[in-house]
């Protein structure tokens, strides 16, 4: 249930203390030694899970002040992009927005979206490549590899 063994061998040394403070309140009339004990781990490990969602992750500054360029992770630098690749999108005609959300977000076929719109497929087909050319254009891109990297 926690993420490294470091945090499970923290975890279990404070359930052990809370099964030894509250030894006194088990009622084996009320339930098992098994089940007293599961309960008090599992209220300890809720409560560890909620505690490490809600602290400050311990990246330092510098790691989360650098640019997304440089980061191992490519996490950021996809958001930013992706952010981007919205914007340009909401430049495009409603027809070129709607048939490329439909293909790239519901990944619908040009058949299924021309089934849904009510578009005739060329119709569809045209929309997508002009849509996907001028995102391009908007973004400065020169292929279409990048475009799908965005996209994604």
């Amino acid at each position: 249930m926690l993420r490294n063994s470091d945090d499970a061998e923290d975890a279990v040394q404070e359930i052990f203390v809370d099964v030894w403070k509250n030894a006194a309140r088990f009622d084996e009339t009320q339930s098992s030694e098994t089940t007293f004990i599961a309960m008090i781990a599992r209220r300890r490990l809720i409560d560890r899970i909620r505690y490490s969602t809600r602290r400050i992750s311990a990246d330092s500054l510098d790691d989360i002040l650098q640019e997304p360029a440089n980061r191992s992770d490519k996490d950021l630098q996809t958001s930013v992009e992706a952010k981007e690749a919205a914007q340009a999108m909401r430049e495009l005609r409603p027809e070129q927005q709607e048939v490329l959300r439909l293909s790239i977000v519901q990944g619908m076929s040009h058949q299924e979206i021309a089934d849904a719109t009510g578009m005739p497929i060329g119709t569809v087909k045209t929309h997508a490549r002009r849509g996907l050319m001028q995102v391009r254009e908007i973004l400065g891109l020169g292929n279409s590899e990048r475009l799908k990297e965005v996209a994604v």
